[in-house]
């Protein structure tokens, strides 16, 4: 059984493959240009990507795949259509990171509420060293206690979150944006709702029609003025240069985003044109890459190929 790997780069260097190796005769690429993966997977019974996108002319000129699969959840790099038009089974791996999602959900939250970078640099500089006064208040803040979280997209990573909102006492209400999702006990709002009366906004969503330019600038206008935005879900539901002039602007309090509507993100996206760089937080797709959840998806990877295995036998 050959597999092939096409951007292994994509799950990091301290991960090992041992497992998938034991599978059959494995190769991994640390990425793939798509003039390159034709030709890496002429071979291939078994293909594994996380973003290289495999089309309808690869499988096409690929007949010994049997299985692609997704080093991820999404499959929107997969022409779904063509695959089922062949035979061939594509399965992702779902659940493998929400734990680290969350925490690094509330992580980034706590950073922009409570300005710790900026405390951080204040004693280090030496600044503190020479103040006369034991504590510092230039920035202040509130306690997540009593405040109102609220949820777009009540998923598994949204529940998650919430139950974590929970323990810090804050009140949970959160918009569905499939339109079919219940979850009690927490309160279900429709959007406009949900962004005029919450405190803290975490996107915890998939990118769809339905969520496409979700957070414009006619959104951000109905938030609180004292409101964070925090979205780790994906990059193009917020408008980000909207976003900036919102911030820009004083429209709403804060932003922290760890995806982005193009990533690497590019040296002109508006994000860099913040006027006050306290008041947003960039971190570079990271909320799922917990050594642990990188474990998980890779286990879940070679679950999926041994389920095949069994199915054929």
């Amino acid at each position: 059984m050959n597999i092939v790997f096409l951007d292994a780069e994509t799950i990091g260097n301290d991960i090992s493959f041992e497992e998938l190796e034991r599978l059959g005769n494995f190769v991994k690429y640390d990425n793939t240009s798509p003039d390159n993966v034709q030709h890496r997977l002429k071979d291939a019974d078994i293909v594994i990507t996380n973003k290289t996108r495999i089309t309808a002319q690869i499988i096409e000129a690929c007949p010994n795949l049997r299985l692609i699969c997704v080093a991820a959840t999404g499959m929107n790099n997969i022409d779904l259509e063509a695959a089922a038009k062949a035979g061939i089974s594509v399965k992702n791996v779902a659940g493998y990171s929400t734990d680290s999602v969350v925490q690094l959900s509330y992580g980034i939250l706590f950073s922009l509420m409570m300005h710790i970078s900026w405390f951080d640099s204040y004693v280090k500089s030496g600044e503190y060293s020479r103040s006369s006064l034991f504590t510092n208040y230039t920035y202040t803040f509130a306690e997540l206690a009593g405040k109102q979280i609220g949820i777009i997209g009540m998923g598994t990573i949204g529940k998650q979150s919430a139950a974590v909102g929970i323990t810090f006492g804050a009140n949970i209400v959160y918009y569905s944006t499939s339109g079919n999702n219940n979850s009690a006990p927490y309160t279900r709002l429709e959007l406009d709702e949900l962004l005029k009366t919450s405190d803290i906004i975490f996107i915890h969503a998939p990118l769809n029609d339905k969520t496409r330019n979700l957070i414009n600038a006619e959104k951000l206008k109905l938030m609180k003025p004292s409101a964070l935005l925090i979205n780790t879900g994906r990059g193009h539901i917020v408008n980000e240069a909207e976003l900036v002039e919102a911030l820009n602007s004083g429209t709403i309090a804060g932003a922290a985003l760890d995806v982005f509507s193009k990533e690497p993100l590019p040296e002109n996206n508006p994000l860099f044109n913040i006027k006050y760089p306290d008041r947003l937080i960039l971190t570079p797709h990271i909320a799922w890459t917990s050594i642990e959840a990188r474990k998980r998806l890779l286990s879940g990877i070679v679950n999926n190929i041994v389920s095949m295995e069994k199915r054929e036998i």
